[in-house]
């Protein structure tokens, strides 16, 4: 086995209780969660950063995974230890944060530890007023190792974990990400294809805009760029997750075949910073018919319009827009929320997908590069069809939010955020809540 290079270890392990001062986020992202690769490799060597005269196979090492570093919504710093063995044939990077988040809701709150407007109560009581929330179990551990093979070329390999695997407050630890990533294929668990990751700005919620993706699936995805990284697409086969309303007439089994996400992306700019992307999803989800004692499936198909727009130097602007039926899997406020397909309240024998839609926008100045303001708006709805749904479920939520971060040393953070939202359903029951969160984040 090739030896590994540990000379850094040391000075690696001061870096970690003394963080440097000297290096910066880089304004040519205006992303607090991402840098663009040019910019960390930079940053890397800086004698700050460094202190002390690194060997070609570590410089190569950090290029690596300066160049497959992601940006985007919930995506971690680039990672301060990278380790290589001899002519850079494989190096590894390990890294993560903790971050403890403090919120209050007042005036009504969410009976979630994350700002879930489909989980605000429509008929509040006397323990719906006020809440108090302390949680760590966000903090997160990743690990990712680069392969560089005659045979194949490139080959990554990437884990990453937090601590919310079970119930709230257990902090069980979860596996979010496990792929290996090679000649354009991903193979494993990933964040799903249908998302953009660049297209919602950070918050201090770890939910997010309702009307956002952002969830994990188990996949095989083939990805391309052309054009000089202008023009991409990508395609995946994702294990279907579904969430259903399965009355007395019909019963869930497992399902048969994959979810099918495609998109086609055109980005611009120096850096590819600006990009709008046209999503699609297929889907067929399989349950059994008790009156005709046979199984049947039901088509969901969704789409999205997103991407996200560097207008000027501080100013970034953020969006998605989705429209389908029997997709809560891919709309953040209707994930688990059992409306894939409903009954129909009159005749349980009968069953179709509900029509469904939301949209967000967002903006985010960087007012130095230390500091920078986000605010937007987010709604998600779930229209009635032909009478397949019941007068009192869900049928709309709103999410508005503003918040502010500031980097206190390049790898601690600060941030305060405001919260409005709301539920109405079918019959015109309606819920609000209100929430001030804060967060302190160091990362390692």
């Amino acid at each position: 086995m090739t030896p590994f290079r540990f000379r850094a270890v040391p000075a690696l392990l001061a870096a970690l209780l003394a963080a440097p001062v000297a290096a910066q986020p880089s304004r040519t992202s205006s992303r607090p969660d991402g840098e663009n690769p040019a910019a960390a490799f930079a940053a890397s060597h800086s004698p700050a950063t460094s202190g002390r005269h690194r060997t070609s196979e570590e410089e190569d090492a950090r290029r690596d995974h300066a160049e497959t570093h992601r940006r985007g919504f919930q995506q971690h710093d680039r990672p301060q230890f990278v380790f290589s063995s001899k002519e850079n044939r494989f190096s590894f990077s390990l890294g993560g944060f903790v971050a403890l988040r403090a919120a209050y809701d007042a005036g009504g709150i969410v009976e979630n530890i994350d700002f879930v407007t489909y989980d605000i109560p429509v008929a509040g009581n006397y323990a719906t007023r006020q809440k108090l929330t302390l949680d760590a179990s966000t903090s997160r551990l990743f690990l990712k190792a680069i392969a560089n093979t005659r045979a194949v070329g490139r080959v990554v390999i990437y884990l990453d974990g937090d601590f919310r695997g079970g119930a709230a407050n257990s902090y069980t630890p979860r596996l979010r990400s496990a792929y290996v990533s090679l000649l354009g294929l991903t193979l494993g668990r990933d964040v799903t294809t249908f998302c953009d990751l660049e297209a919602a700005p950070a918050t201090v919620d770890f939910q997010g805009p309702n009307a956002y993706n952002f969830n994990f699936a188990t996949l095989v995805r083939y990805e391309r760029s052309f054009a000089e990284g202008r023009l991409s697409f990508g395609v995946a086969a994702e294990m279907p997750v579904v969430s259903g309303t399965y009355g007395e007439g019909f019963d869930a089994i497992p399902q048969r075949v994959p979810d099918i996400p495609f998109y086609v992306q055109y980005a611009w700019g120096g850096d590819r910073s600006s990009h709008i992307r046209a999503s699609a999803v297929v889907r067929n989800m399989y349950l059994h018919d008790l009156t005709r004692k046979s199984d049947t499936s039901l088509t969901g198909w969704g789409v999205q319009f997103s991407g996200t727009i560097r207008c000027c130097d501080p100013l970034r602007l953020f969006m998605n827009g989705v429209y389908g039926k029997g997709i809560t899997p891919y709309i953040q406020d209707l994930t688990g929320s059992g409306l894939d397909f409903t009954p129909c309240p009159r005749d349980e024998t009968r069953i179709r997908t509900m029509p469904m839609w939301g949209w967000q926008a967002a903006a985010q100045i960087a007012l130095t590069p230390r500091l920078f303001l986000s605010g937007g708006y987010s709604t998600v709805r779930v229209q009635r069809s032909h009478g397949f749904y019941a007068a009192d479920e869900y049928k709309r939520g709103q999410y508005v939010f503003g918040n502010v971060f500031y980097t206190i040393a390049p790898r601690c953070k600060v941030a305060g955020e405001y919260l409005y939202g709301s539920r109405r359903d079918m019959a015109a029951g309606k819920g609000h809540a209100n929430r001030v969160n804060v967060m302190l984040q160091y990362g390692f």
